[in-house]
């Protein structure tokens, strides 16, 4: 397929024949005329980076001189959701996929197939699938059909049904391999926030309770309420461990922090804590104690594919 600034893309149904949808090509990428090309669609006047599929064919327009829209400038990529079309990666940039396009090409890997040969049996562009695999992207439902039916599963799974779950259901890696994290890399994970599991000798035995936490310094810190499960840390070395499992490539990574927790109750630490939350506690309600950690050992752990 090739094209000039002003011929007309135009998306066809493939059972009807008759016009989906169709638009003025304003941008190039390519001095050959190959896709991908800039398209300002006809329907909402919004331009958008897009591969062409098969069901897609350019209607060449007389290139003179006089009449018809000046092309505008190539524009940056723009989001687009539909089936033909996709903004490209930032140049330079390393791929960031979603969870379909993880779930997509870890599919596609375990049966063998290059990216060309899945495009061809769910009847997509290769450019396509390769966004797809690498961005954020949020396909069509026949998209998904398509890709289900080239990868022999479901629209569900690609979607990742089963999320609540417990993880690490899925399979494991055909070779796979424990390594032991060094000081920096748990420290670099650890810093990464979110929810993480403070393991306490309480009143009724030993606990293990999520909480959000934040990372300040050398120390871990927690907010929750006076009479609380997590509370009972206070005074007592205890064990704190985050973790990450990556259900679509079966990887993940788990660190585990000991140390002495005790009450925050230096005015000028609790304000900074407070500043530097990134978030309120999940659980809600009045939780304004906060509890800090400073770990005298950590160690952590990574599931990755054996070397070959």
């Amino acid at each position: 397929m090739r094209a000039q600034l002003g011929d007309q893309l135009v998306v066809e149904s493939t059972t009807t024949g008759a016009t989906r949808r169709d638009g003025e090509i304003v941008g190039l990428h390519h001095a050959d005329g190959t896709p991908p090309y800039d398209v300002r669609w006809s329907d909402t006047d919004e331009v958008t980076l897009v591969f062409p599929g098969p069901d897609a064919h350019v209607h060449h327009i007389e290139h003179g001189s006089g009449g018809g829209r000046e092309p505008s400038p190539s524009p940056g990529p723009r989001p687009d959701a539909s089936r033909v079309g996709a903004p490209e990666a930032p140049s330079g940039m390393p791929p960031n996929p979603g969870d379909i396009g993880r779930r997509v090409a870890a599919e596609r890997l375990r049966r063998g197939l290059t990216r060309e040969e899945a495009a061809r049996r769910a009847g997509m562009a290769p450019e396509y699938l390769a966004y797809l695999e690498e961005q954020p992207a949020d396909p069509t439902k026949a998209s998904l059909i398509g890709l289900a039916d080239a990868l022999d599963t479901t629209v569900a799974a690609l979607r990742g049904a089963g999320v609540d779950a417990p993880p690490g259901q899925g399979q494991a890696l055909p070779h796979p391999r424990l390594v032991d994290l060094d000081p920096d890399e748990c420290r670099a994970l650890l810093s990464t926030h979110g929810v993480g599991r403070v393991a306490v000798s309480s009143a009724r035995g030993p606990a293990v309770v999520p909480v959000n936490y934040e990372v300040v310094g050398d120390t871990i810190a927690f907010r929750t309420a006076p009479e609380s499960v997590p509370a009972a840390a206070v005074g007592s070395e205890v064990a704190f461990e985050v973790d990450h499992v990556d259900e679509a490539m079966s990887q993940g990574w788990s660190v585990l922090a000991v140390g002495t927790a005790r009450v925050v109750t230096e005015p000028d630490e609790v304000r900074r804590l407070v500043e530097g939350a990134h978030s309120t506690p999940w659980a809600g309600g009045v939780r304004e104690m906060w509890v800090a950690i400073r770990p005298t050992r950590v160690t952590g752990r990574r599931i990755v594919p054996a070397e070959r």
